[in-house]
């Protein structure tokens, strides 16, 4: 009787640890590489810092925005440092993104806007090179976190709303009001352009963020598809022939989607700003 109770004990204990095996291989606890697409976005401390009880320690988002500052600096700085007529690779590229972002900035927000060409520009560039150095193995994506895209979208509606009320005091609440709509519709209407407004942020942030978060899930779901029917065999290897050829078309279209991205986040600044210096048009 003693045996056979034993023996129903052991049944049952083994399919929970055959499950807790699984679970601890699937998050790689074993000491396997991690499947879990999210794992990419997960954020570890480097160097432990705590300042007046605030965790203010460098991780390794904080690296990545270190080495995309770096990044930034060397295209815009030390490749164009010879000025030569002929230009070089580097030199070209730094060349053709100043004219891109200042015909940019021209377009939307006329020739008042070339004023503020410098943080638009820094702007831009921080986002596009964030999103092409997200692309290199073992990276972190550090415009995949909406705390970071929250930060300069927040930072973009601050400077603009204040340079609005700066160049146009209680003027640039003309914005709100739009001409030629009914006075009997206009409470409603300055409604929903005070609301539109204030969703600035939250949408520029949300965009940004959502595009690149969803793009590498794409990519870390198709090989995890790749690695698990290589592993079941032959004709597992042929199976994996069809995500693998996914995996190839979707970085192409992400590396699309970096460079897409910046561009409209950088183009919805500088319509923001004509917004501020032009708020009656």
């Amino acid at each position: 009787m003693r045996a056979r109770i034993r023996e129903m004990i052991r049944a049952a204990r083994r399919p929970r640890r055959c499950k807790a095996e699984a679970v601890a291989a699937q998050n790689g606890q074993d000491g396997g590489f991690p499947v879990d697409p999210l794992h990419q976005f997960e954020i570890t401390t480097l160097v432990p810092l705590n300042i007046g009880g605030i965790d203010a320690s460098f991780t390794n988002s904080s690296l990545w925005m270190v080495l995309t500052v770096f990044a930034v600096t060397f295209l815009t700085v030390f490749a164009v440092r010879g000025r030569n007529m002929i230009p070089g690779r580097m030199q070209s590229i730094a060349e053709m993104s100043y004219e891109f972002v200042a015909n940019m900035v021209r377009d939307n927000a006329g020739n008042d806007g070339q004023r503020y060409f410098p943080f638009i520009f820094s702007l831009f560039m921080f986002i596009l090179l964030a999103n092409f150095l997200s692309m290199l193995p073992y990276s972190f994506t550090v415009t995949s976190h909406i705390i970071v895209t929250f930060a300069l979208a927040t930072l973009v509606f601050v400077g603009v709303t204040i340079i609005g009320f700066a160049k146009h005091g209680l003027g640039f609440l003309r914005l709100f009001v739009p001409s030629g709509v009914p006075a009997v519709i206009l409470p409603l209407v300055v409604a929903i352009e005070v609301i539109s407004y204030l969703s600035r942020p939250l949408s520029l942030s949300v965009r940004l963020f959502a595009n690149m978060l969803a793009g590498h899930i794409t990519l870390k779901v198709f090989a995890g598809f790749v690695i698990a029917l290589s592993s079941a065999g032959v004709a597992g290897i042929f199976g994996a022939v069809l995500p693998l050829a996914m995996i190839v078309a979707i970085t192409a279209l992400e590396f699309l989607v970096c460079a897409l991205q910046a561009y409209v986040f950088a183009v919805l600044t500088c319509m923001y700003l004509g917004d501020a210096l032009h708020p009656g048009h």
